[in-house]
């Protein structure tokens, strides 16, 4: 990269994209610091069962401030760019969305297909910034063998977000930079001390940003009710893999596939989520070897690393976000589905979630599981 470069740099409040900002600072480059304002925290504080404050998550109020500081301690010009109403539009209201249709959705990689890498490149592009930097653990580089931007796992494995980021388009990865993806954990913090910044100690993020002690069932009641909205009608049967009824539930949008405590029912062997069936408001539930399955399909495909699949290829496949990639044969069955076949038989692959393939440690892109 050419020196120096403009530079938005997105700035969560958290150590890592606040220590891009000050590497990239110290480098010589022009950065210019922004934060999305996506979700005000305040909004359902206190109601149906929700906190009264929300403090210390992602994109919080504290974040913004945190975010703020470094921009001033730094001595770069910080803005804070409101994205409230899209986020809901695009984020919150499809997570509510899939819920209540028995699937269990990713907010976060919408948040990134939607918000955070297209909103944030206009907006860098608008005020003259050559390139958007941000905190996540992952690597781009240009092959000039295939004439296309990778996007590659990073050095510190134990904090790879490349699952989050399959959906990135190559205009998009062109543009953007992960400081962070040749660091460690430990070697990003240290750095954070050296440049002086307060939060270097501060604690990561584990929650959906919108979502308060990840208590999702309680959030979609609430943002409902705020709305004026009833929560839709989805009790129904629970069934076994034979098709038998053994009870009823009170809502599909209370189960996700591996789930084993909540069912209601009580039999002589632990009983796990096999499948929620939305059409019919069905939760079938069965022993543990039924959530084994050797083969996945999923839709709206974006491939990174090829430009087309042209042929069945061998790939390692991620299900969900701690899942360690699997063995596998990826291949095309129509206009944009896939079919995954596994060498081995994998548990509770979960429509919804998205799949992610691997070349080594090359991402060839993913798909959302149906």
């Amino acid at each position: 990269m050419p020196k120096p470069q403009t530079i938005a740099v997105a700035m969560s409040g958290g150590v890592d994209s606040s220590t891009v900002a000050a590497m990239l600072r110290a480098e010589g480059h022009n950065i210019i610091g922004l934060t999305m304002q996506l979700w005000n925290q305040r909004r359902l504080a206190g109601h149906e069962g929700m906190p009264e404050a929300v403090t210390g998550r992602c994109c919080s109020l504290d974040d913004v401030y945190d975010a703020r500081r470094v921009a001033e301690h730094i001595g770069i010009p910080y803005y804070v760019v409101n994205h409230e109403e899209r986020f809901e539009r695009d984020v919150v209201r499809p997570f509510v969305a899939e819920y209540l249709s028995g699937r269990t959705p990713i907010p976060c990689s919408l948040c990134n297909n939607h918000l955070k890498f297209d909103q944030l490149l206009i907006v860098a592009q608008q005020i003259g910034a050559d390139y958007v930097a941000t905190g996540h653990y992952a690597r781009v580089e240009h092959d000039n063998t295939r004439g296309r931007w990778l996007l590659r796992r990073p050095a510190d494995r134990s904090k790879d977000q490349t699952y989050f980021l399959f959906g990135l388009t190559q205009e998009q990865l062109s543009r953007t930079l992960f400081p962070l993806g040749g660091m460690t954990k430990p070697e990003v913090r240290e750095l954070a001390r050296k440049q002086g910044l307060a939060l270097a100690e501060k604690p990561d993020s584990q929650e959906i940003c919108f979502v308060p002690g990840g208590d999702y069932k309680r959030f979609i009641d609430a943002y409902l009710a705020e709305r004026g909205d009833a929560l839709p009608d989805t009790a129904g049967e629970l069934v076994t893999t034979s098709g038998e009824v053994i009870g009823e539930h009170s809502g599909i949008h209370n189960f996700t596939v591996g789930q084993r405590k909540g069912l209601g029912v009580a039999t002589g062997s632990p009983l796990y989520v096999i499948q929620i069936n939305g059409a019919d408001k069905q939760v079938m539930v069965g022993d543990s070897e039924h959530l084994y399955s050797r083969t996945l399909r999923a839709r709206r495909v974006n491939l990174i690393a090829v430009e087309d699949l042209r042929e069945p290829m061998r790939v390692s496949v991620k299900i969900r976000h701690r899942h360690e990639p699997a063995p596998g044969v990826l291949e095309k069955i129509g206009g944009d589905e896939v079919l995954v076949t596994f060498d081995e038989p994998q548990r509770a692959i979960t429509p919804g979630q998205a799949a992610v393939f691997y070349d080594d440690d090359i991402v060839v892109g993913g798909a959302w599981i149906t």
